[in-house]
């Protein structure tokens, strides 16, 4: 299959051309179709399935841009998969000019409330920000068509279902339901019952099982001689991309200590950091800027980076259902991986409700010999000491060419989205094609400027009037 059979407009298709999007996954197959339709569904799908953009990509078709309320609602269990989401439909959504927002915690709330009060199409969050926000009124609900819950199964585990449900109950009653989940327990199977409409229920079956895409093993050690494995395991494999899972931000802290002691390219993540340096380190990760970072489970939920080579449970995780979300960050796209966990000996217990949880079973394995360590050494010396080759983020294809213009006006003056495209869409050589998105804020207007035009528009609006004012014209500085 294509994305051309999917008859999606051209915009849309577009978009999929510059992000490199060329056969849809399964879960694309099956959920794209269903929800042009509208139609209710639940789907069982692993995260790494492409199940994000199996319905960022139809929500991107099915909403009207002239509306300026947000007309789509994706729940999501973390900070940092509600901003990568808001990512992918800005990505998807580009050359429709589709505006999409991020509303979590630890974020402040007047400026999402300020960000809320422009246009949007389509507002990511986690519930506990989402119904603070319904509850303040902030967030408008009354032209919601779309309601996404994402990792469904996740935010039960974390406690967030009653609040989903207090969400649900506040929405229009007539609206597209999706949920997404790597399992169905009773409770998610309640909240079906209770919320959705004759759903279509869609099951993608993993093509090869987790514990054959991943080799998962444990290497028995006293809690004094951790650390020195470690060390051992990282010169021994040598990963291109490694995270480090423990269970306390403390932990975290003195592991990314020590190995940066040992200058070992590396960063930390975990939730007693500022949201704006987790996404930065995030970010910096994902273009593999360093190869070794150090989390706590915040970075194992549903977070999209591929090439991890190595993931090593420094501890292993309190919860038993986190070994698998924090090991599914490797063996991705079609690329084996490998799982070490360090299991100290009282732990064996806890080791088997883990492979009862995941359905199969943990082998142990030896540590890294010396002969190993000494033979490889010199391998690692080279790649840590060696300049990274920054990735290339994946919506660089749609986001060329674009030039960000600010005008020094906005709601004070009275100025609309549909003012401005209709000004620069009458410029010789530039057409409503070339316009972006369009966020207006209260003394200051932001207009992306697409296919390597911006500098004829900013020229053009040096002497050209916005409903009879001419507004001041600079590239934006961010």
């Amino acid at each position: 299959m294509t994305f051309q059979q999917f008859a999606l407009s051209e915009p849309i298709q577009r978009a999929l051309e510059g992000l490199k999007y060329t056969e849809p996954t399964e879960v694309q197959q099956l959920v794209i179709p269903v929800a042009l339709e509208k139609s209710d569904m639940t789907v069982k799908a692993q995260t790494g399935s492409g199940k994000t953009a199996s319905f960022a990509i139809p929500i991107c078709e099915l909403v009207t841009w002239e509306e300026n309320k947000p007309q789509a609602l994706v729940l999501t269990p973390t900070r940092e998969l509600a901003q990568q989401i808001k990512e992918d439909f800005t990505a998807i959504g580009r050359f429709k000019r589709i505006k999409a927002m991020a509303i979590y915690g630890k974020h402040p709330f007047e400026y999402q409330r300020i960000e809320l009060k422009q246009k949007n199409h389509v507002v990511v969050g986690t519930p506990g920000r989402v119904l603070d926000h319904i509850r303040k009124e902030t967030l408008p609900l009354d032209e919601i068509k779309y309601l996404v819950i994402d990792e469904a199964d996740v935010m039960l585990n974390m406690g967030f279902i009653e609040q989903v449900e207090a969400i649900i109950r506040a929405l229009p009653k007539h609206r597209v339901t999706m949920l997404f989940s790597a399992t169905f327990p009773e409770e998610i199977q309640q909240l079906m019952r209770r919320y959705l409409k004759e759903p279509v229920d869609i099951a993608i079956q993993c093509e090869t099982p987790i514990e054959q895409l991943v080799e998962h093993t444990f290497i028995e050690v006293a809690k004094e001689d951790k650390f020195a494995l470690l060390s051992d395991i990282t010169v021994a494999e040598n990963p291109d991309s490694c995270i480090i899972f423990c269970n306390t931000q403390e932990l975290v802290n003195e592991i990314d200590q020590l190995l940066a002691d040992l200058r070992y390219p590396c960063d930390r993540i975990h939730g007693g950091m500022v949201q704006e340096d987790r996404f930065a380190v995030m970010n910096d990760f994902k273009r593999g800027e360093f190869r070794y970072l150090i989390a706590t489970d915040v970075a194992a939920r549903g977070i999209d980076i591929d090439n991890i080579s190595l993931v090593i449970n420094y501890e292993l995780p309190r919860e038993k259902e986190s070994y698998v979300h924090r090991t599914g960050r490797t063996g991705r796209a079609g690329k084996l991986g490998k799982a070490i966990s360090l299991v100290m000996p009282h732990e064996h217990e806890r080791l088997r409700t883990i492979e009862e949880v995941a359905g199969f079973k943990i082998l142990e394995s030896a540590a890294p010999s010396v002969d190993q360590v000494a033979s490889n050494q010199a391998a690692f010396d080279d790649k840590i000491s060696e300049r990274p080759k920054v990735k290339k983020d994946r919506s660089s294809g749609v986001n060329k060419d674009i030039t960000k213009l600010y005008f020094n006006g906005g709601k004070r003056k009275k100025l609309r989205a549909v003012d401005f495209v209709g000004t620069i869409a009458k410029i010789d050589g530039v057409t409503a094609d070339d316009i972006g998105i369009i966020t207006i804020q209260d003394i200051a207007t932001y207009v992306e400027i697409l296919n390597g035009k911006g500098h004829l528009v900013l020229y053009a609006m040096k002497e050209t009037t916005i409903k009879g004012k001419l507004l001041k014209v600079h590239i934006a500085k961010s």
